[in-house]
């Protein structure tokens, strides 16, 4: 903690902090050369990343702090590595939820797909299912890292990983996804048969997409062997939603839905058709 205002206030809040439920030592106040600011270190009774330590850095600035700025007249902060990785987590938290919001949005449903290819259907579809291997990817993560399964040091997942690999993957998954469902729709602007369109657009594209999912995968796969556990986060997320994104998604689940919805695949409103600006991967639209 850093106290400024001066030697006795350093004194004061090192007193108060070594009597803290949850501090397991506070050091000596250790004034800087002009004397006006105090630094003291706090030792916690818990690990840094349990969540008795989390709890402690709340209870110090929410309950311990502001008496003491009161009593004594000065400023007293916490900091440290530790107060700073969970700030660091509390506002990716409340941050993630609008970048979720803003990159499914924009790319998948406003700027992209809706524009290509002409269709309402195709782009929800693409949010759904790129956000359902994405949450899958999370979850492996989470029983492997944070409930120690298959050996691995039971702890918190690392901040910025869901962030991280939310990103990267949703971008992949457009990739594979424009890839796929581009060479369907050229097929239905050929044929006008949604169940030939599907056809000739996995055959054409699923040994394409199988091969630069597995040279990522294993590419991304390589990291778990770091002795860095965030790497070897990183590296698992991205491995797993590629394995499940190009074999279960594109080449299963994706296909399935197209060949469920048929020609509605395609529908776009009549007003909003008219409103959109023409944009087209294969062939001008025909009227």
């Amino acid at each position: 903690m850093l106290v400024k205002g001066g030697q006795d206030a350093g004194k004061t809040v090192q007193a108060k902090l070594a009597t803290t439920d949850g501090v397991a030592e506070a050091s000596p106040a250790m004034p800087s050369q002009d004397g006006a600011l105090s630094t003291v270190f706090v030792y916690p009774t818990t690990s840094p990343q349990a969540e008795g330590t989390v709890d402690l850095v709340h209870h110090l600035r929410d309950d311990v702090a502001p008496p003491l700025e009161h009593a004594t007249g000065a400023e007293v902060m916490v900091g440290g590595a530790t107060a700073a990785s969970q700030d660091i987590s509390e506002t990716l938290a409340d941050r993630l939820p609008l970048f979720v919001a803003v990159v499914v949005g924009v790319s998948s449903l406003l700027l992209l797909l809706l524009l290509a290819f002409r269709s309402i259907w195709i782009p929800v579809k693409a949010a759904i299912l790129n956000l359902l291997s994405i949450s899958a990817a999370l979850g492996v993560i989470t029983l492997v890292f944070q409930h120690g399964w298959f050996g691995a040091q039971p702890g918190p997942v690392e901040a910025l990983i869901p962030a991280l690999i939310f990103a990267i993957v949703f971008g992949l998954s457009m990739d594979y996804e424009v890839f796929l469902v581009s060479r369907i729709h050229e097929e239905w602007m050929r044929t006008r048969d949604p169940a030939q369109s599907v056809r000739e657009g996995l055959a054409s594209t699923g040994k394409v997409i199988t091969a630069a999912a597995a040279i990522m995968m294993f590419v991304f796969g390589a990291f778990i062997l770091s002795s860095d556990r965030m790497l070897q986060q990183f590296g698992l997320g991205l491995a797993v939603a590629i394995l499940l994104d190009a074999v279960v998604i594109r080449c299963l689940i994706v296909p399935a839905v197209m060949q469920m919805l048929g020609k509605r695949a395609w529908w776009l409103p009549a007003w909003l058709d008219r409103k959109l600006p023409e944009v087209s991967i294969e062939h001008p639209k025909h009227n």
